[in-house]
């Protein structure tokens, strides 16, 4: 099977979003919200191929700072490490943007596309964008699905050092160090299935579409004012699946079990040789879960 995949834009939300539509127009509306400074090409093709096989029309888009989206270009971009500080102390972030506004760019992009609503599929940062979307627009949310996220409860947050270091390094300088950096820091986020062709496959793919480090600095400050979502959680009424990696060494599964036990009614599925990524192996079992979650809120 082959995918249109054509990249198109959106004006939404005072900000352009690049989104690429696949699968049958009357499909169920899937919209997939990727982590924190990954583009919509993040998302494995072959598991989109998967969802689009499922009848899915699967709906991707570039968060604002990542990809081929709008960039901010106020103010310089904030000190990631400095962000996390405080926000692990509890210290108050001024940001340009949060997660909630995040969560409007999802929704506007559903209206202009004229869709009502839509299950929600989100990856770590883009995890908690569909934590935030559910919690704060629950009518346009069908379904949820929260992938190697966690709750915003600072006291989950646990990484390990390797894996911290991954997410907040500053880049080097030539485009050949850049990508050996980026493979580099896919392997320490990921479990004992990493994939290295795959890895430099990304890295170099990622690089050449656009390379815009200073976004990930914006989007933690988005993550860091946000807070903890525990409480609003507990109040979702729409079924949802979460779905985490046993080897997380970014957030760690503890923040998977954290994220289940808050929302009433989820499913919790756990891989065991999963780390802070997708692997090839549980793309089908991924897709299948969705579709059952899909079936379930039918």
């Amino acid at each position: 099977m082959n995918l249109d995949s054509q990249e198109l834009t959106a004006h939404v939300n005072g900000i352009d979003l690049c989104y690429t539509l696949d699968g049958p127009e009357d499909g169920e509306p899937l919209l997939l919200i990727m982590g924190l400074g990954a583009q919509l090409i993040g998302w494995p093709i072959e598991f989109v191929k998967q969802l689009v096989e499922k009848g899915f029309r699967v709906i991707r888009f570039d968060n604002r700072d990542s990809g081929l989206s709008t960039k901010t270009t106020v103010g310089e971009a904030p000190d990631a490490l400095d962000l996390l500080g405080k926000a692990l102390n509890n210290e108050p972030v001024t940001s340009t943007y949060s997660l909630s506004d995040m969560a409007i760019d999802s929704i506007e992009l559903l209206a202009f596309l004229d869709y009502q609503s839509a299950h929600i599929v989100g990856a770590s940062m883009g995890g908690m964008i569909a934590q935030t979307l559910a919690i704060n627009h629950p009518q346009y949310t069908r379904s949820l699905t929260s992938i190697s996220s966690t709750t915003g409860d600072p006291q989950q947050f646990t990484p390990t050092e390797e894996a911290l270091s991954a997410i907040i390094s500053s880049p080097p300088e030539t485009r050949d160090e850049i990508i050996k950096a980026n493979i580099l820091g896919s392997r320490a986020l990921a479990g004992p299935l990493w994939d290295e062709d795959y890895a430099t496959e990304q890295a170099e793919k990622n690089y050449e579409r656009n390379f815009f480090p200073e976004g990930t600095g914006f989007q933690i400050s988005a993550i860091a004012m946000s807070g903890d979502r525990t409480d609003q959680l507990q109040e979702l009424q729409m079924p949802a699946l979460v779905i985490h990696g046993a080897v997380d060494p970014l957030l760690p599964l503890h923040c998977g079990v954290a994220t289940a036990e808050a929302i009433p009614n989820s499913e919790l599925l756990v891989f065991e040789d999963m780390g802070h990524d997708l692997p090839a192996v549980y793309w089908s079992k991924v897709a299948q879960s969705i579709s059952d979650l899909v079936s379930r809120a039918s």
